[in-house]
């Protein structure tokens, strides 16, 4: 999909809508201009899920428009497109994602 950044204002939200899907493994094919093909994809890997539900957190959104300005050297966002602080995911703070991995490395 591109940049964010070369998108118009107006066709921003639209677009961040498009890029959720698609990171929720939800693949758009559109063939013609009436028509478009819907298919979802199933993966089950955790950092998957973490990148799948960065867009689905406000504040990281935020933050993703920041980046996209030029306004935060210290976050990145990576050529898969996932936002990312000094090397290290973020986290996004949707369907209790942070406690379960806390969970998962409290139990290992």
């Amino acid at each position: 999909m591109g940049s964010l950044a070369f998108i118009s204002a107006e066709e921003r939200p639209l677009t961040l809508e498009i890029q959720s899907l698609a990171n929720r493994l939800v693949r758009l094919d559109i063939s013609e201009p009436s028509q478009f093909l819907a298919c979802a994809v199933s993966q089950s890997s955790l950092l998957e899920q973490i990148k799948a539900r960065q867009l689905d957190d406000p504040h990281l959104l935020v933050l993703i428009e920041t980046v996209l300005r030029g306004g935060a050297k210290e976050l990145a966002i990576g050529e898969d497109g996932v936002l990312g602080l000094q090397g290290r995911l973020c986290v996004p703070n949707v369907d209790g994602l942070r406690e379960r991995i806390l969970e998962e490395e409290h139990s290992s």
